[in-house]
C-alpha cells in the first residue's frame, strides 16, 4: 500500500503542483491564468471566477495539509487579493468571468462562482488569519443559502410554473461546503445544513427503483420523463458519495456509510464503458438518445473523483469491491490522463481513451480536481496503513 501512497504523493508534488506554480500566476494583474496548453503556455487570459476560487482553495489547502510551501501561500493570498478587488457585483454576488485586468465579462448568474469563492477564502483563512477572508466567506455562504431555491435568479431562462425541476449539483456541493467552512460558521448552522443535504441527496434525488441518483427531479423528488429528468451523470453520483461518506464518518453512521458505498459501486458499474474502459460522462436512464453530444467522452474529474471515492470507501469499510475498483481505475487513469512529459493531466479523452485535445486548463478545468484527488487518495490510504485496519 505504501508504494501506492508514494505514487500519488510524487504525482502531486512533482508532476501537478509545479505545473501550476510555474505557469498560472499572473504577476502583473493578479489572479491566475487557467487557459493553459499542454506545455503550460497561456492561450487565453480570461479569468473564470469559480476556477479562481478553486485555485485559492488548492494552494491554501496544500499549504495547510501537505507542507508549508511559501510559494503556495503567496499564490493563495495574491489570488484572494484579486477576487476581493474585482470579483463581486454590487449585490455581493460573484461574477462568472473577468478579463485579465479584472473587468467583468459575464454576469453573476452562476452560484458555483459563489460556492468556490467562499470555499477558497475559507481555506485561506486557516493559514492566514485575515478577518476579511472569513467575513466574505461567511457572507457569501449566507447569500448562497438565500439563493438556493432559485440559484440563477433573474438569469433563469425557465418559464415560471411550468416544468419545475430541481437540480442535484447544488445540494451536492453544499454537502462538502458545510464541512469546508465549519471553522467559520456556527455549529448549529453546519449541523442543520448537513441534515438538509443528506436528506436531499439520499432521499430526494436517490431513486429506489434504479438505485441511482438523478441530475434533476420533480420538486417532490419524483422521476421526470424528460431530457433533464432522465439524465444520469455517474461522476456526480460518485463524487457526492465520498462527500456523504465523510458526513457518515463524522456522525459514526455506518448505515449511511454502507448505503453510500453501495450507491457508488452501482454508479461505477452503470457508468463503466465495457467496450473501451473508463467512465462515460452521461447516460439516459431509459437508454434514449442524449442531448449531450459529449456523452461518451472520458473526463479527468470523473475518474479522479472515482479514485477518491473508492479509496475512502476502502479506508472506511474495508470492502474488497472498493479495493478492486480502485486498482482498476488507477490503471486506467494514470495510463490515459497523466502527462509525465509536460506535467498535469489531460482533461478530455475520446471514448477510445485518446486525448480529445491537449489543454491542461481552460474555462472549466483548473488547479483543483487533480491536486485535490491526489491528496485525498494518499491521505485515505495512509490512514489504512497507520491504523492497520486492513491487512
Amino acid at each position: 500500500m505504501m508504494d501506492v501512497v508514494n505514487k500519488y504523493k510524487q504525482e502531486l508534488l512533482q508532476n501537478v503542483l509545479p505545473f501550476w506554480t510555474k505557469n498560472s500566476n499572473d504577476k502583473e494583474f493578479g489572479g491566475y491564468f487557467t487557459c493553459l496548453d499542454r506545455e503550460g503556455q497561456v492561450f487565453d487570459t480570461d479569468k473564470f471566477m469559480w476556477l479562481q476560487g478553486r485555485q485559492i482553495w488548492t494552494m491554501s489547502s496544500m499549504y495547510h495539509a501537505v507542507e508549508n510551501n511559501d510559494t503556495w501561500k503567496e499564490m493563495a493570498i495574491q489570488g484572494a487579493d484579486f477576487i476581493l478587488k474585482h470579483g463581486q457585483d454590487p449585490q455581493g454576488d460573484w461574477y462568472f468571468s473577468l478579463d485579465r485586468s479584472g473587468k467583468p465579462l459575464v454576469q453573476a448568474y452562476n452560484i458555483f462562482s459563489d460556492c468556490f469563492a467562499s470555499m477558497g477564502l475559507g481555506a485561506l483563512y486557516k493559514i492566514e488569519k485575515n478577518d476579511q477572508y472569513a467575513e466574505i466567506a461567511h457572507q457569501t455562504f449566507n447569500r448562497i443559502l438565500d439563493r438556493r431555491e432559485n440559484p440563477k435568479g433573474k438569469y433563469n431562462k425557465q418559464f415560471p410554473n411550468t416544468r419545475n425541476l430541481k437540480g442535484f449539483s447544488l445540494p451536492m456541493i453544499l454537502s462538502n461546503l458545510a464541512l469546508e467552512l465549519e471553522h467559520i460558521i456556527d455549529k448549529k448552522t453546519v449541523d442543520t445544513l448537513i441534515d438538509e443535504v443528506i436528506h436531499e441527496v439520499m432521499d430526494v434525488f436517490f431513486q429506489e427503483d434504479t438505485g441511482l441518483i438523478m441530475e434533476s427531479v420533480n420538486l417532490d423528488g419524483s422521476f421526470s420523463d424528460t431530457f433533464e429528468g432522465r439524465l444520469v451523470n455517474p461522476g456526480h453520483i460518485i463524487e457526492a458519495m465520498w462527500f456523504m461518506m465523510d458526513l457518515a464518518a463524522r456522525r459514526h453512521d455506518m448505515k449511511l456509510m454502507d448505503q453510500c458505498v453501495d450507491i457508488a459501486l452501482r454508479a461505477l458499474n452503470y457508468g463503466w464503458d465495457e467496450q473501451y474502459g473508463g467512465i462515460l460522462y452521461f447516460k439516459d436512464i431509459l437508454d434514449k438518445p442524449l442531448l449531450q453530444l459529449e456523452w461518451d467522452q472520458k473526463l479527468w474529474w470523473v475518474h479522479l473523483e472515482a479514485l477518491v471515492c473508492m479509496a475512502k470507501g476502502y479506508a472506511y469499510t474495508g470492502r474488497q469491491e472498493c479495493k478492486d475498483w480502485f486498482e482498476k481505475l488507477d490503471a486506467y487513469t494514470f495510463l490515459r490522463f497523466s502527462d509525465p512529459q509536460y506535467g498535469e493531466w489531460y482533461g478530455y479523452l475520446t471514448r477510445q481513451g485518446t486525448p480529445l485535445n491537449t489543454l491542461k486548463g481552460g474555462k472549466w478545468k483548473g488547479c483543483f480536481h487533480v491536486p485535490r484527488a491526489l491528496y485525498k487518495v494518499y491521505n485515505a490510504l495512509e490512514q489504512i496503513e497507520n491504523l492497520s485496519t486492513i491487512k
